[in-house]
């Protein structure tokens, strides 16, 4: 599903905030969503490549098989986001609120989580492979299974 500038304008902005926003599969690649509020969306297997998502309200939205290479999530809220292996690579998700987020098999090579809050957040066989998790909050996030080769570390240093 393709969307034209307008019809995603109205999508977002004239739905009755009773209703959840539904737009899985669509391709969204590019898009100026910036503080967007997308609270609940379904969002699963949607092309979101190079998407500005910025200060966007994604709390539990199903973002699940979704492709967010190179997105910008910065200052996103994310919190019990359902993010199960989405494509994450190189996104920059500076101070973004992961907490309590499903990131089971996620691909977050080279991904930016500088000062991101990752609490509770379910990495569990995620690939952070290069991934800069500088001043990040893992506190109770599950990192079982999850490649963090050449990561940089909430302390500032690099996983063998």
């Amino acid at each position: 599903m393709d969307l034209t500038k307008a019809e995603l304008y109205m999508l977002l902005n004239l739905l009755p905030p009773d209703r959840t926003v539904w737009l899985s599969g669509a391709n969204l690649e590019g898009a100026d969503l910036r503080g967007a509020q997308l609270t609940g969306a379904s969002l699963i297997g949607a092309k979101l490549a190079g998407a500005d998502l910025s200060e966007a309200n994604l709390g539990d939205a199903d973002l699940r098989d979704a492709d967010l290479t190179s997105a910008r999530l910065n200052w996103a809220y994310l919190r019990g986001a359902k993010l199960t292996g989405a494509n994450l690579t190189e996104a920059s998700l500076t101070g973004a609120n992961l907490n309590n987020a499903k990131l089971t098999g996620a691909n977050l090579t080279r991904a930016n989580l500088t000062e991101a809050d990752l609490e509770s957040a379910d990495p569990t066989k995620a690939n952070l492979a290069g991934a800069n998790l500088a001043g990040a909050r893992l506190t109770g996030a599950n990192l079982r299974g999850a490649n963090l080769s050449g990561a940089i570390m909430p302390d500032g240093t690099v996983h063998d």
